[in-house]
């Protein structure tokens, strides 16, 4: 049964049963990592809703404008603030209804139905090479969590029993180099590095010989994301998987852009931007936990055919979390239906 599914039984009274269903489905822990973590988040978007429907007399155009400032206070983006209104408008007009907690249902049903068309869970996993080393590049602005990403990554791949190699390709920002050491030795992960300054494709290649040589499972690239000068990114990136595919079976199997949640919109913007650069494959989410612009996850679905791979939920290694799309949408509207 899908999330729209749940969510109209959810209206009808059974909240407390769909909560239990998609916590049995899921371990306590993940469970909990979404609700803690979603709750700036799902607290923002419950206040905003109230405020909506405080006052509610009818669904007229006043309503319908101040629904779209609704969500796009929420961080959903203008495109996916636009196609939901319209889908609203639609079946509020197709139902008649008139009252203001039927208006609520048919808003947050069309938001997980648009958003649950737009993609599925089944793009998540990482893809992995079937013959040599599944090699991983990570891209992204400074600041965002890129390093830390890389290293908590890292942690979860030798955890579940694999052997990983980390390169520090990262070679013209001030500290990155010594950040992925301190995590490889904390986690007794070996690190490939080069000199300060140096070319990062050096560096790529003795990691990708190495991976080839020591039969490691994965290697994970920490790139430079020197985004204001694209062009010297695109062909950074370009001599980087050029040496990837002539050294390792399959080439690059993802490439990975790290974005901070707490810049909102900000952050599709970035992904826009690198989108055009490189072929991005899929998305890492950091600092969910402490924002509450996590509706930026439903612009970027709607946005971007790129799928959310992580998103961070906290200081932990463990709270780098494998993105659940059905967890994520439960916990940013619980709060809503539970106030119905």
């Amino acid at each position: 049964m899908g999330l729209f599914d749940r969510i109209k039984r959810a209206f009808t009274g059974e909240d407390k049963v769909v909560k239990e269903e998609i916590e049995q489905e899921s371990s306590a822990v993940v469970f909990d990592s979404y609700d803690k973590g979603l709750e700036k988040t799902r607290t923002n978007f419950t206040d905003l809703l109230s405020n909506l429907f405080t006052g509610f007399r009818e669904v007229d155009e006043d309503f319908y404008e101040d629904l779209e400032e609704t969500l796009i206070g929420a961080d959903v983006g203008f495109n996916m603030t636009l196609a939901l209104t319209d889908a609203i408008r639609d079946e509020i007009e197709s139902q008649n209804v008139h009252k203001p907690e039927d208006v609520k249902r048919v808003m947050l049903e069309k938001m997980v139905q648009l958003y649950e068309r737009e993609g599925g869970d089944n793009l998540v996993a990482l893809k992995e090479n079937p013959d040599g080393p599944t090699v991983i590049l990570f891209v992204g602005v400074n600041g965002v969590g890129k390093t830390t990403s890389v290293g908590k990554i890292g942690y979860q791949l030798k955890a579940a029993g694999h052997k990983v190699l980390m390169a520090a390709a990262d070679t013209f920002r001030a500290g990155a180099v010594e950040q992925l050491n301190v995590w490889g030795q904390r986690l007794d992960i070996p690190v490939v590095t080069g000199q300060d300054q140096g070319d990062p494709a050096s560096v790529v290649f003795d990691a990708v010989k190495r991976a080839n040589e020591e039969q490691f499972d994965y290697l994970l690239v920490d790139t430079a994301g020197r985004l204001q000068t694209k062009i010297n990114l695109m062909d950074e990136l370009a001599k980087i998987k050029r040496i990837i595919e002539r050294e390792n079976p399959n080439g690059v199997q993802e490439v990975l852009l790290v974005l901070d949640a707490t810049t909102g919109q900000n952050a599709l913007i970035q992904a826009k931007q690198f989108n055009e650069a490189t072929d991005i494959s899929g998305l890492v989410l950091t600092k969910l936990d402490g924002t509450a612009k996590g509706g930026v996850v439903l612009s970027i679905r709607y946005d971007l055919d790129i799928p959310v791979k992580y998103i961070g939920l906290g200081e932990q290694a463990t709270d780098l979390q494998v993105f659940d799309s059905e967890q994520y949408m439960y916990n940013l509207v619980k709060g809503a239906i539970e106030k119905n």
